[in-house]
């Protein structure tokens, strides 16, 4: 049970930090014994130098011996760098530095952001006079069912990846092997992050396939689709409204007349193309190496490892704390904004809050055709509510146990 860390570890020391920096090491902390761990790969009562032709791990023997586990497993697998880390391998240095600035960098902007939007959100929330709209009333239409079923898969997804995810990443904590026990261990764990994976490329294949349809629908070009008025593409309007929003948060200009989409939408909405992407990719190599190093040197399944793990925490404290700000936890909306469930907005309060975008409707006659009066039923309310709550409380529990874990952790 305690192989590596009170037999192999007192002599290899550093070999057994960066062993326990891998997902063998990892699971291994969280209980799971069928991962392999040093006599899995170096032997257990003849073991050798790798410059040893006799070596269990040498280049002779190392294809068979991963084959051990890893029925497919051919010479490119085998390069896999089993100990390296981003300290002592050039590669691997860029990686992870170029990931560990654009994570900085990501949280330095955006942290600045919100901390100028806080004071501005406190005197807007006294400003606005907040009616509870009960009855029939009058609202602007702005997200579509299939878009409010594309966020909630969303949600759903991201919460298991990122608890799942988390708990792999910081299994030195005791936390982490907590919760993985109350989940059943890592095996189980690892089904449900890959679940997750799973409802990710669907949603993103069905966001997709809604981007073509609405393409068809309004008979225009792709170029139109992506660089349209209503698109999510950054342009030139945008650099106008980060200035002015600055302006507004200091004190020093009126609040910009926002269209339908602001900057930090757009944002969060090409993060997500970004993350897929790049996660996605990097998750699949994780998930299928022997595959994948049919086409890529072993070393990429490092260097996965690093943008996976990377990617992902950024992605988790960015959507837990940044998002959910901008989202919900700002004055004015908290603290939850209904908005993509029930996808309707009070006409007066989306007036207020886009300008721009029902100035732009009215101009074009289109006003009538997004304006709909109804009833939000209560308990439908009481429903959106209660798992609108359970996620936006799961998201700060997550994003609270990785700093703390950042702060207190140590291997």
């Amino acid at each position: 049970m305690n192989e590596v860390t009170k037999q192999c570890g007192k002599c290899h020391e550093k070999l057994s930090k960066t062993y326990m920096e891998t997902y063998h090491g990892k699971a291994y902390q969280l209980g799971y014994m069928k991962t392999a761990r040093c006599s899995d790969c170096h032997g257990s009562h003849r073991i050798l130098k790798v410059s040893n032709p006799n070596s269990e791990v040498s280049q002779q023997n190392i294809v068979a011996t991963c084959r051990n586990c890893h029925v497919n497993a051919n010479a490119q697998f085998a390069g896999y760098l089993s100990h390296a880390t981003h300290n002592d391998d050039p590669i691997l240095s860029v990686v992870f530095w170029a990931m560990t600035s654009l994570l900085i960098g990501v949280f330095v902007v955006f942290g600045i952001h919100t901390l100028l939007w806080f004071p501005r959100s406190l005197k807007e929330r006294r400003r606005k006079v907040h009616v509870k709209v009960t009855g029939k009333a009058k609202y602007y239409r702005r997200f579509t069912p299939s878009q409010r079923f594309t966020h909630i898969l969303v949600i759903i997804s991201f919460l298991l990846l990122a608890f799942t995810g988390m708990l792999l990443k910081f299994a030195h904590m005791d936390w982490a092997a907590f919760f993985m026990d109350l989940l059943g261990g890592v095996r189980f764990a690892g089904n449900l992050h890959r679940f997750g994976a799973i409802i990710t490329f669907f949603y993103f294949g069905f966001h997709l396939y809604t981007l073509w349809k609405l393409k068809k629908a309004k008979n225009i070009t792709f170029g139109e689709l992506i660089f349209g008025r209503q698109s999510l593409m950054f342009n030139k309007q945008d650099l106008y409204d980060v200035r002015d929003t600055l302006k507004w948060f200091t004190g020093k200009g009126p609040r910009p007349q926002y269209g339908r989409w602001t900057y930090w939408e757009k944002f969060d909405y090409m993060a997500v193309f970004w993350g897929v992407a790049v996660i996605g990719a990097s998750g699949l190599i994780l998930w299928f190496p022997e595959f994948f190093t049919k086409l890529l040197p072993g070393w990429m399944i490092n260097v996965a490892m690093i943008i996976h793990s990377d990617e992902a925490l950024m992605a988790v404290g960015f959507i837990f704390t940044v998002h959910f700000f901008n989202t919900h936890l700002r004055a004015e909306a908290f603290p939850m904004d209904t908005v993509i469930f029930t996808g309707h907005v009070p006409i007066e309060e989306y007036a207020e809050d886009r300008p721009l975008e029902m100035k732009q409707l009215e101009e074009d006659g289109r006003l009538d055709s997004v304006i709909v009066e109804k009833e939000i039923s209560t308990s439908w309310m009481k429903l959106i509510k209660v798992f609108g709550y359970t996620a936006l409380w799961s998201g700060i529990i997550i994003v609270l146990l990785i700093i703390y874990s950042l702060i207190f952790g140590k291997y």
